[in-house]
This record gives structure tokens, C-alpha cells and sequence, in this order.
């Protein structure tokens, strides 16, 4: 079973994806049709989009009559945040025993 950075990371490797959340948080909240104007893909597939934003939980919805509106949720991507942090503490120590080392074989 997938965990949720799985989900997250699968989600936005779609560039599409990634310019309609992107869109989502820079614009707010937006209908299935606003978004399918400007995504250059049909609404189906915006459709199918939103739907995998949805399971990565970056994005929610609320019903209105007969239009879905959505919402980003930029709190959503924090298994990445940490993921870098995790990786970017990593590498800044490697970075740092290589520096050591030049300097030990300067010596």
C-alpha cells in the first residue's frame, strides 16, 4: 500500500498536475470549468487530474448547485518539505566531510 509521499510524489510528477494545483494556490479556489479553460486538456482529464490531486489530498472539493469547486492545500505537501530537509541535511554533511577532506589533502 502507498504511502501518503508516495501519493504526493505520484501526483505532482505530472506537469499538468502540478500547473493546476499550482494554479489552485496562486488563483484560490476555482470550478472544474475555470480550470479546464486554461489547463489545454479536456475536462475529462481535468477531471481525471483533480481526482489524483484529491487522493494526494493536495486538493478538496465542495459541491455548489451543479459546479464542483476546488481548493488547494498547500499544508498538503509537507511529507515533501520534510523530504527535502531530510536529503538537504544529508547531502550539506557530505558536502561538509568532502570540504575536510580537500583540506587535509592540502595539508
Amino acid at each position: 500500500m502507498p504511502c501518503a509521499a508516495d501519493n504526493l510524489f505520484r501526483a505532482l510528477a505530472d506537469p499538468t498536475r502540478r500547473a493546476i494545483f499550482e494554479r489552485l494556490t496562486r488563483d484560490g479556489e476555482q470550478t472544474v470549468h475555470a480550470l479546464t479553460e486554461r489547463a489545454g486538456v479536456s475536462q475529462p482529464m481535468v477531471s481525471k487530474h483533480l481526482a489524483a490531486l484529491k487522493r494526494a489530498k493536495l486538493v478538496h472539493n465542495r459541491r455548489q448547485g451543479r459546479e464542483t469547486h476546488y481548493q488547494a492545500r498547500p499544508e498538503a505537501l509537507a511529507p515533501l518539505v520534510d523530504w527535502i530537509g531530510h536529503y538537504g541535511a544529508f547531502w550539506h554533511s557530505r558536502f561538509d566531510q568532502l570540504e575536510d577532506l580537500l583540506k587535509r589533502m592540502d595539508k
